[in-house]
């Protein structure tokens, strides 16, 4: 690797195949139509461990960026990385994909609910599915979290995080806004 202070898992441009912008469109696309309950498990197996366009450590990071960032996360993530590789044709093509089929296919299913709602049927899927969805979030957290520092300071401001944000439920920024630069300070205190 020619970058000494990449991590230890980085992805070089170098190392793979640049995405053209119909790549990003089709990737993103179908990881948008995967992901029913949410789509972070599948953009991490498709950015990361499919196509190689990020390590699991820079994943991490544009992903931690994306979740400050206004908007959904993902969508975020999509538009750094399709602009990483092609700029702004990049980002159309990769939030495209990640948006414009899903919703199409939304609009058929939200049609199809109003007119079934109402049968026991349904609703016991709807049960299942979101019992899936946070088993896919919980597992995406875990895989996140194994290339992550293990610090007592990571550790601890992971901890409040889950806290405050998942046990407490208080509001994702005003905990952003004293927990980022607690962990800023506390980084670079161990840095001096």
């Amino acid at each position: 690797m020619s970058d000494p202070h990449a991590p230890p898992d980085a992805v070089s441009a170098t190392d793979a195949n640049v995405p053209s912008c119909r790549k990003l469109f089709t990737e993103f696309a179908r990881m948008g139509l995967s992901g029913f309950g949410g789509v972070l498990p599948f953009a991490r197996a498709g950015i990361v461990d499919r196509n190689r366009w990020l390590s699991n450590t820079e994943f991490a990071e544009l992903l931690s960026l994306g979740q400050v960032l206004p908007g959904p996360n993902v969508v975020n993530l999509s538009v750094m990385l399709g602009y990483r590789y092609h700029g702004v044709r990049g980002a159309a093509a990769a939030m495209g994909g990640l948006v414009l089929t899903p919703a199409v296919l939304l609009l058929l299913i939200v049609m199809l609910y109003d007119q079934f709602s109402a049968l026991p049927l349904v609703q016991n899927l709807l049960k299942g599915m979101a019992a899936v969805a946070a088993g896919l979030v919980l597992s995406t957290a875990v895989k996140l979290a194994q290339g992550q520092s293990r610090t007592w300071r990571a550790v601890g401001i992971g901890l409040a995080v889950v806290l405050t944000i998942g046990v407490l439920q208080w509001p994702l920024l005003p905990v952003m806004l004293v927990l980022i630069p607690l962990a800023l300070l506390l980084e670079w205190r161990a840095m001096r």
